[in-house]
């Protein structure tokens, strides 16, 4: 199947062949659906704390946190072109003819060109477009009045202007303030130094970028972390990695036969997201925040998404100290049933591990073994926003394929829904999964847990994609909060609805909360 050369560029690559042979195999068998069992609601999965409980985990967070190596890891590599999709279609396909112009008219929704059109200004980066066109000799207010609105648009999107159709989205002037603007990297910045700073104010960030925008990245960092680190007396470390090529997958016929490039080359595809726990495994912190790269905000509406991040991150710092004394325990000789029934109930109640019929029928010492193992893993707390109907995963309780049921982050993509009993606990759910996440990544005695260890291989993806027209078969890893943490211990949340604002769209940046 394979011929000299293919191993040479699996080599390169830093992919086995027993992998890629992994890989076609997946293609060939599928992967399973997963069972639902239920929702994770409100009491039941899905933890709801009150005004004194918020204030508790804040304090919990202030103190404990100063002792701890705290890093925000940001996933910061995707490309900002599905914002302006949208954009790219008008400019692809308007001529300026009276129909056309009806069209444009007729559609007035809020992610519609004419809005985009009509709010232009209130962008906060219209200044670089209208000058960068002015330098061309082109007056963008000329272009409204004559209705030439594709030049605005390619000058936006195109390399000739702003590039912004080509540019990460971490690089793109999200937001107006008085006298500035700034990008979604730098809100990132001033977020970091609000609830991720040490007792010597030292910030880590951390970002995963694609290579060929590396330079960008570190040159717009560079043009404002002495500003932040005045402004909030901090010292910032940040950091910056790329998705491994050992985690790219290999893409196939619709045949699953292997896909070749027209010079006999092997297509390999990224693995998704979930490749990024390779990347989070290097880290080795303490208590490691993750957050999507354009979920921010303007600074008059970050405190609550401040508060919260601390809540999350008081919350974990709690569970893991009372884990932590549990382990330390388990590992006496002196340890009694009575206190062995204790972990029992906080591992069920606290920590959402549903063991206690698997565990009751067990021996003394196959019962300490069995909470060890259960207890012994990477813990995450997830912030879950109540659902308004937006796409995405969201929280329930799942059986695995060792019949396990534990708390997952679940995709719809990841059900059967021809199934209608899934289908209809998919749609009971009543939290959105927003991806706000505080991981603890070391064990009790302080080491640093091996997160590939905690994958569930059987929850990747196979999509349907095409390369010089030509139809293929693509395999994505198991996602990062999704089955790359499925052995996690998961814990969630529910955070209010004003911490979740992600850029979906262009125009996302003309509502309310980007304004």
């Amino acid at each position: 199947m394979f011929e000299q050369d293919d191993l040479k560029q699996f080599d390169y690559l830093g992919i086995t062949k027993e992998n890629i042979q992994l890989q076609i195999d997946n293609f060939i068998t599928g992967f399973p659906f997963v069972r639902l069992e239920k929702p994770a609601l409100v009491n039941e999965g899905v933890k709801l704390f009150d005004k004194n409980n918020v204030n508790e985990l804040e304090t919990i967070y202030a103190e404990a946190s100063k002792n701890r190596e705290v890093v925000k890891f940001v996933p910061a590599s995707g490309a900002a072109s599905r914002m302006f999709k949208n954009l790219f279609t008008f400019k692809d396909t308007y001529t300026g003819s009276e129909k056309d112009y009806q069209s444009f008219l007729n559609d007035k929704s809020f992610n519609s060109v004419y809005k985009f059109i009509l709010d232009l200004k209130k962008f906060a980066f219209y200044q670089d477009l209208k000058e960068i066109m002015r330098r061309n000799r082109i007056d963008i207010d000329k272009c409204v009045e004559e209705k030439d609105y594709v030049t605005i648009i390619s000058y936006l999107l195109d390399e000739k202007g702003l590039n912004y159709g080509n540019l990460p989205k971490g690089l793109l002037k999200f937001h107006n303030y008085k006298d500035n603007f700034r990008t979604s990297v730098e809100e990132h910045l001033v977020e970091g130094a609000n609830y991720a700073k040490d007792i010597n104010g030292n910030v880590k960030i951390h970002f995963t970028i694609s290579p060929e925008h590396k330079e960008k990245f570190i040159e717009c960092i560079q043009s404002v972390k002495e500003k932040y680190e005045q402004m909030f007396t901090v010292k910032y470390d940040i950091t910056f990695s790329i998705q491994k090529p050992s985690t790219d997958t290999i893409a196939v016929e619709t045949d699953n036969s292997i896909f070749r490039e027209k010079d006999g080359k092997i297509l390999f595809r990224p693995g998704g997201h979930g490749a990024l726990i390779e990347n989070l495994n290097d880290l080795k912190g303490d208590i490691i925040f993750i957050k999507n790269i354009d979920n921010v905000v303007p600074d008059d509406l970050k405190r609550i998404t401040h508060l919260y991040k601390k809540v999350i991150g008081g919350y974990l710092i709690e569970l893991q100290l009372k884990t932590f004394e549990y382990l330390k325990l388990l590992e006496t000789e002196s340890i009694n049933e009575s206190q062995i029934n204790d972990i029992i109930e906080f591992a069920c109640n606290d920590l959402f591990i549903d063991i206690r019929e698997t565990i009751v029928p067990l021996a003394y010492d196959d019962k300490i073994n069995l909470l060890k193992t259960k207890l012994n893993r990477p813990m995450r707390v997830c912030g879950m926003v109540r659902n308004e109907g937006e796409p995405g995963g969201g929280p329930f309780w799942v059986r695995n394929q060792k019949e396990e049921v534990s708390l997952q982050i679940i995709e719809s993509s990841q059900i059967n829904i021809n199934n209608k009993d899934q289908n209809k606990i998919f749609n009971a759910s009543t939290h959105f999964n927003p991806v706000d996440l505080v991981c603890g990544v070391r064990n009790y005695k302080g080491e640093p847990f091996n997160l590939k260890q905690f994958i569930d291989p059987s929850t990747g993806f196979i999509s349907s994609k095409s390369k010089d027209g030509r139809t293929l078969k693509a395999q994505e890893l198991p996602g990062l909060w999704n089955g790359a943490m499925a052995d996690w211990i998961s814990v969630f949340v529910e955070v209010p609805i004003t911490t979740f604002n992600p850029v979906k769209t262009v125009n996302d940046l003309l509502r309310g909360e980007h304004q």
